[in-house]
């Protein structure tokens, strides 16, 4: 065999390893590749998780989901949510995400469910004042105030309160409920000068709750410039100038732009 022929040889021999190890390289890296590389684990709800009860293990799953529409506190992992406290409601195929849960750090699931800067006050009421039963954990409502004027029996009325969430109604701090349940204590969320003032109505006299629309959240803009009342400027204060002199003198009054001169005995 001449040498050119070995030469041949040798050249198609590489050139097949070649082709081989190339369409190897691009076989492995077509296997390899995963048809979801733009989707992400996120956790979500298998059944309806009422607000204020603790996740557990069943009522959660992985799914897989495009990273375009996952929230930036969504969760990847179920380990993550079980044993942590819903602060709201939700529903099954909801995405669990961390605003919507709290860190049980001991003592009742009650207390997971306050806002750091808030406190928890627990309002004794009968069905009327419990507005009919109607009363959920998780609802807004309204504080009225009552109480005597003087010695007679007129009352007055004032809201002293507005807007806070019913964190328990008598001991149960769910949701599953929708039917009416008459209660005797409700718990409320509020500031702690909130607190004060409502324990000061507590001792006064009357307290009646309001229900409130979710919706209804929205404060009272200020009036517009045209409806505000006008302020009457101030009157220019009189200005006196006496003028000494022997037995008898004047009185110089001024106001604004005008000038009286009077005569006064000394």
């Amino acid at each position: 065999m001449s040498s050119r022929t070995l030469t041949l040889v040798a050249l198609s021999l590489i050139l097949g390893l070649g082709a081989a190890w190339m369409a190897n390289t691009w076989l492995s890296a077509r296997l390899n590749a995963s048809p979801d590389d733009n989707l992400q684990n996120v956790v979500v709800a298998t059944v309806e998780i009422p607000f204020g009860q603790m996740v557990e293990a069943q009522q959660v799953t992985v799914v897989r989901m495009p990273k375009d529409t996952v929230p930036d506190d969504a969760f990847d992992a179920s380990d993550k949510v079980v044993g942590k406290i819903a602060t709201f409601s939700m529903l099954r195929g909801d995405i669990v995400r961390g605003a919507r849960l709290a860190e049980h750090l001991g003592g009742s699931t009650l207390a997971s469910l306050i806002e750091r800067d808030k406190r928890a006050i627990t309002v004794r009421v009968d069905d009327v004042v419990g507005v009919g039963g109607f009363l959920l954990p998780g609802n807004r409502v309204d504080v009225l105030a009552t109480k005597k004027v003087g010695n007679n029996s007129n009352a007055e009325a004032e809201t002293i309160l507005e807007d806070l969430r019913v964190l328990a109604v008598d001991q149960t701090a769910s949701t599953d409920k929708t039917q009416p349940v008459v209660v005797r204590a409700v718990t409320l969320e509020m500031a702690p000068k909130q607190a004060e003032i409502l324990v000061k109505a507590m001792t006064e006299g009357k307290l009646q709750l309001a229900l409130r629309n979710p919706l209804d959240n929205q404060k009272k803009p200020p009036l517009p410039l045209a409806q505000q009342p006008a302020v009457a400027p101030a009157a220019p204060k009189p200005v006196v100038r006496r003028s000494g002199g022997g037995g008898g003198g004047s009185i110089t009054v001024i106001r604004g732009t005008e000038v009286n001169v009077a005569k006064a005995q000394l």
